[in-house]
């Protein structure tokens, strides 16, 4: 199970690294929190028992069509696969995202079923204000500084270790990773890729990480 005291070393080294402010770390959970008061939150036992002791696949972005026929149990996304399985006709029961892939897709699934695991840093401000109130179906709010309230610290720094980190968290009996490429990035209008490819060392350096806590 991760714990704030386990995680914050971890934390403050990605700070450091990438020159984030954890002060607006703090201030997009805060309001993430409060936009999410009218939003249908899904309660952390439901996530519990959607995952507690089951199998767990994480899709990712690199996800192919032959990979559909390995999906076990939970089905968790990582943002922009969402839209992946969606065009092969499958809603995912979690989302976790960051509000940078489709938001049409992860709108359109939260809507139909997808838990959305919403999450909050300094970067995205503008994104929670923006999308955070469409929401029609169950929310999380999750932040990667310390939680509070009804937002919530699995462990975690991009989409993909962050859905790894809940699924552990929460004690998945095996968890499958599907689509996961740590050494080519997946082009996103708008988005640096060389900052790009050093989070994706961070996903795969923090998955091993918890692998050996």
């Amino acid at each position: 199970m991760m714990e704030w005291e386990k995680w914050k070393p971890l934390y403050e080294k990605i700070l450091k690294e990438f020159g984030y402010d954890g002060s607006k770390d703090r201030e997009a959970a805060i309001i993430a929190n409060q936009l999410a008061r009218n939003l249908k939150k899904a309660s952390v036992e439901k996530l519990k028992n959607m995952i507690q002791f089951k199998p767990a696949t994480i899709c990712g972005a690199a996800m192919r069509r032959e990979d559909i026929a390995r999906m076990r149990g939970v089905v968790i996304a990582a943002d922009e696969a969402t839209s992946f399985l969606m065009a092969h006709g499958k809603i995912p029961d979690i989302i976790v995202t960051d509000l940078d892939g489709n938001m049409e897709d992860i709108l359109e699934a939260n809507k139909k079923k997808s838990i959305a695991v919403v999450h909050a840093h300094g970067d995205n401000i503008e994104a929670l204000k923006k999308w955070l109130p469409k929401f029609e179906g169950h929310v999380v709010i999750t932040t990667q500084t310390k939680p509070f309230d009804d937002v919530y610290n699995f462990g975690g720094f991009t989409d993909g270790d962050r859905a790894y980190c809940m699924a552990r968290h929460f004690h998945a009996c095996k968890i499958f990773l599907i689509g996961f490429d740590f050494e080519n990035v997946v082009e996103k209008e708008g988005k640096d890729s060389e900052i790009k490819a050093r989070k994706l060392k961070w996903a795969e350096r923090i998955i091993k990480w918890y692998d050996m806590l």
